[in-house]
């Protein structure tokens, strides 16, 4: 019986200790999934910024390039200085729509990451919750089993014990009594 029980408990132990080490094993590669995903957003905003940087410094020359072009113009042709001013409020409109564009392009990816972010927290507490309940589970199982093998035990001894006092009572009568 007490070999049965050892068994019983080893077995227990060693599914607990498989379990443990399959859900951590199970946490590691979604984190490590989940910190990919938010890199990716951080490299894609990194690089949104860059474009928005070089448009603008484009957009800049463009329009020093322009107002370089009024004022010599200036000097030459006053319908031509008019035409000019035309074309570089043309541009500088382009410009306030370009960066209007860059502006919710960054607002989108940013927007992306800390969904991004939310959604690994969450998962990491959904993680968590059902690493905790599964190894309430598992010890509450281990401490059922054992109580029952206890119990179980308990009756087996106090069976024995019963039967083998009837048995001394029964010699007793018969080697003692019965004779008299």
């Amino acid at each position: 019986i007490v070999v049965v029980v050892v068994i019983k408990v080893v077995v227990v132990v060693v599914v607990v200790v498989v379990v443990v080490v399959v859900v951590v094993v199970v946490v590691a590669v979604v984190v490590v999934v989940e910190v990919a995903v938010v890199v990716v957003g951080i490299v894609a905003a990194a690089i949104v910024v860059v474009v928005v940087v070089v448009v603008v410094v484009v957009v800049v020359v463009v329009v020093v390039a322009a107002t370089a072009a009024v004022v010599v113009l200036v000097v030459v042709n006053v319908v031509v200085v008019v035409a000019v001013v035309e074309v570089v409020v043309v541009v500088v409109l382009v410009v306030v729509v370009v960066v209007v564009v860059a502006v919710a392009i960054e607002a989108i990816v940013l927007a992306v990451v800390v969904v991004t972010l939310v959604v690994v927290i969450v998962a990491l507490v959904v993680i968590v919750v059902v690493v905790v309940v599964v190894v309430v589970v598992v010890v509450v199982v281990v401490v059922v089993v054992v109580v029952v093998v206890v119990v179980i035990v308990v009756i087996v001894f106090v069976v024995v014990v019963v039967v083998l006092v009837l048995l001394v009572v029964q010699v007793v009568f018969v080697l003692v009594i019965v004779p008299e």
